[in-house]
């Protein structure tokens, strides 16, 4: 067994913001409360976090019916300085190509 399986369930290589990202890519009108179900995080965290990519203006929300419905800025540098020469877009592609 490699070192990787020994370790499932510990870590994983993504923080849950970028878990949210892939689940708002996916599906975005999903509410709150099944990103967090996906993510496995409370319904208040993923609340917490999408208002992060709000303030950081990653994300933008638009309220359709009952619904919000969320719209990602591809072009968003990442945070980070080792990754800040790509972008959220970047990042989104890679993790959802099959």
């Amino acid at each position: 067994m490699s070192k990787i399986n020994d370790l499932s369930g510990s870590w994983t290589f993504f923080s849950n913001y970028t878990h949210v990202l892939v689940c708002l890519a996916n599906d975005p009108s999903a509410r709150l409360r099944d990103i967090a179900a996906r993510v496995g995080i409370t319904e208040r965290a993923a609340q917490r976090i999408v208002a992060h990519l709000e303030d950081a203006q990653v994300l933008s929300k638009k309220r359709e019916g009952r619904r919000n419905h969320y719209s990602i800025d591809m072009e968003c540098p990442l945070r980070h300085p080792l990754e800040s020469h790509k972008t959220v877009g970047s990042l989104l592609k890679m993790v959802l190509a099959k």
